[in-house]
């Protein structure tokens, strides 16, 4: 073990965030933070959320912005974020029968988040570029 690393995967004393506790993102099956991240942070979710942003959406109007998500899966994800509180779902009755999907005031605090996320990535895109260039000539040759 390198010089100044601890065993303990908890420890974080002298961070700017003493109270928080790493922990809590316990990767238990009845981890109520850890499925919830889960949830969220599938990448089907996030489009999903961002494409809701102000607007209802129809089914296939989703599956036609969603490149590459088959139909099960965005029925699976829309079910998940509306049993979730994220998503709300509104049948019309008329024939054929009409389906919209809309961020519920909970998934719309959500949406403020993702696309803080997504500003971050942009901003600092050409740096993780470098740092990865950086890690591939590095580790070039050792992985085969």
């Amino acid at each position: 073990m390198e010089e100044g690393t601890f065993e303990s995967l908890g420890y974080s004393a002298g961070t700017v965030d003493d109270d928080y506790d790493v922990r809590q993102w316990d990767t238990r099956q009845d981890c109520e933070v850890r499925q919830i991240l889960d949830r969220i942070a599938d990448k089907w979710s996030l489009l999903v959320i961002a494409l809701l942003d102000c607007k209802s959406l129809r089914f296939t109007q989703l599956r036609r912005e969603i490149d590459g998500v088959s139909q099960r899966m965005l029925s699976v994800t829309l079910r998940q974020l509306e049993r979730d509180g994220l998503v709300s779902r509104t049948v019309h009755p008329v024939v054929p029968p009409r389906v919209d999907y809309a961020l519920t005031p909970l998934g719309r605090t959500l949406h403020q988040t993702i696309k803080s996320l997504v500003t971050w990535t942009e901003a600092h895109q050409e740096e993780i570029a470098r740092a990865r260039a950086a890690y591939d000539a590095r580790t070039d040759g050792l992985t085969s």
